[in-house]
């Protein structure tokens, strides 16, 4: 346990150096005192499990890494390897999105050629089309606050979409319904797991 204990130390004085940091710096973000911080670099104590998790999060890296007595150039390998995935998936959630974006292009390219009235609305159609794509990969692989945002993006440009689509009923009263259902989407995020 001695060992461990060491490893841990070591990996996280060196993480905090290597992203140019203080002490007390650190002691701000994670809201400890840097006298804790200090004793968790030196191996007098452990910071526990949660406190863990929150450091590996804060500076990018696994649970393993932090544990792991392999020299750091081994270990930046594993992290570079963790962040060829975070960018994959950022990449292919852009590329769903822009097929909502290629195939409305494609239909108001085509209304155009032929003749019929121009669904420059499909453009309109595309953002809360894009924020459900968004949503799905989210739920995969992204934080529940971004969750947030894309369901208030949709809500919103959903309203937008109906008013624009009836422009002719006058439905402005339409973006009254927006307003439970933000209260709503607040409070869900509020939720904890």
């Amino acid at each position: 346990m001695e060992n461990l204990k060491q490893v841990i130390a070591n990996n996280l004085a060196f993480l905090r150096k290597k992203n140019k940091m203080t002490q007390l710096e650190l002691a701000e973000k994670m809201n400890y005192s840097d006298k804790s911080i200090s004793k968790w670099e030196h191996g007098d104590t452990l910071p526990d499990i949660e406190v863990l998790h929150k450091l590996a999060e804060y500076y990018g890296v696994t649970l393993d890494y932090l544990v792991n007595d392999q020299p750091h150039e081994e270990k930046e390998k594993l992290f570079s390897i963790k962040n060829q995935n975070k960018s994959n998936q950022i990449i292919i959630t852009c590329l769903a999105v822009s097929f909502v974006w290629i195939l409305a292009t494609i239909i108001f390219v085509y209304s155009n050629f032929a003749g019929t009235p121009k669904y420059w609305m499909i453009f309109l159609w595309a953002i809360p089309a894009s924020c459900l794509i968004l949503l799905y990969f989210n739920k995969i692989w992204g934080k529940k606050i971004f969750s947030f945002y894309i369901m208030s993006i949709l809500t919103w440009s959903l309203l937008a979409c109906f008013y624009m689509q009836f422009l002719t009923y006058n439905m402005f009263l339409i973006f009254v319904i927006g307003i439970p259902i933000q209260i709503a989407i607040i409070l869900w995020s509020q939720l904890k797991k």
